[in-house]
């Protein structure tokens, strides 16, 4: 059963960078690289407390990327656009400055 979870908690935050970064290569090969990383480092972990806790750890992930994550994209008109979904609702959005999005794209 543990191994089953494991899986699922693993393509579940596969599947919300998927989501979250879709369009950008970057972000979704360096997610996926990282997800494994962290999967790979707890692969050797028996105590069923501490698996449960990783659990709850990627499902918080899982959560937090697919409702707080919003890729600010760049428009025809030159300018950076945020559309958040409607699992975004109810979410603070913090949006960076021109300036730092041109710095980090």
């Amino acid at each position: 059963m543990v191994r089953g979870e494991v899986l699922r908690a693993y393509r579940d935050l596969i599947r919300a960078t998927r989501k979250s970064f879709a369009g950008d290569n970057l972000m979704l090969r360096e997610s996926a690289k990282e997800i494994r990383k962290k999967f790979n480092e707890n692969r050797h972990v028996t105590s069923d407390t501490e698996i449960q806790k990783l659990l709850e750890e990627a499902r918080t992930a899982s959560h937090f990327i697919s409702t707080m994550i919003v890729q600010a994209k760049l428009n025809e008109r030159g300018g950076f656009e945020v559309k958040p979904g409607k699992e975004h609702a109810g979410a603070t959005l913090e949006i960076p400055s021109e300036e730092l999005l041109r710095k980090s794209g």
